[in-house]
């Protein structure tokens, strides 16, 4: 299959990212460039200087809102691309309204506990959608123990599983990059996979 018949198929679906930092704006930009149609982001925060060893911003953009710069980014990528942001946080209350429309929602948050109240909350009010989501990425090396796992219908999970970000343990570049690439890659081949 060549690429614009993969691009013309990924353009009809809309993928929901919750979060804009390492794993959010990483994931964001692969399959913006893959040729996803939709992207529908949610964040709160603005980017800070730390955030560049890990997060799809640049130096310039520091200060701003990450959905924002992430909408710019990916405009100067492929304007094709729509970018429907929302600078919030999202709560059980609003991920319903926010997300509904998407075919498929990333999971890119910092919190454990914000990763199960999304969890629970799609699973729960939008039943049906998948969600990928990230776990175990800090460091760096052990490239080997990075993979994906299907849990059930609808949840798959990326990463290490066990490598929790600490002061000693940051999370760098590569491993953030590995994961945010197999979610948007596992992103891709649930997309492929469903006759539009």
């Amino acid at each position: 299959m060549r690429f614009s018949e993969v691009k013309n198929h990924l353009s009809k679906f809309t993928v929901g990212i919750a979060g804009a930092g390492g794993i959010g704006s990483n994931c964001a930009v692969a399959l913006a460039r893959s040729g996803v149609g939709t992207l529908v982001i949610v964040d709160y925060d603005v980017i800070e200087t730390p955030n560049l060893n890990r997060q799809y911003y640049f130096k310039s953009q520091v200060g701003l809102m990450k959905t924002v710069a992430l909408e710019e980014n990916i405009r100067n990528i492929d304007p094709e691309v729509k970018v429907i942001s929302h600078q919030k946080k999202l709560d059980k209350f609003n991920i319903a309204e926010i997300f509904s429309g998407c075919n498929i929602i990333v999971e890119a948050f910092d919190s454990s506990e914000m990763k199960e109240m999304l969890i629970e909350t799609v699973q729960i009010l939008i039943p049906g959608i998948p969600i990928i989501v990230g776990s175990g990425m800090a460091g760096w090396g052990k490239t080997n123990e990075i993979t994906s796992r299907k849990i059930d219908d609808t949840l798959y999970v990326c990463g290490d599983e066990s490598t929790e970000v600490s002061e000693n343990m940051p999370p760098i570049a590569p491993r953030v990059g590995i994961v945010a690439n197999m979610q948007a890659n596992l992103v891709i081949e649930i997309l492929m996979k469903i006759k539009y």
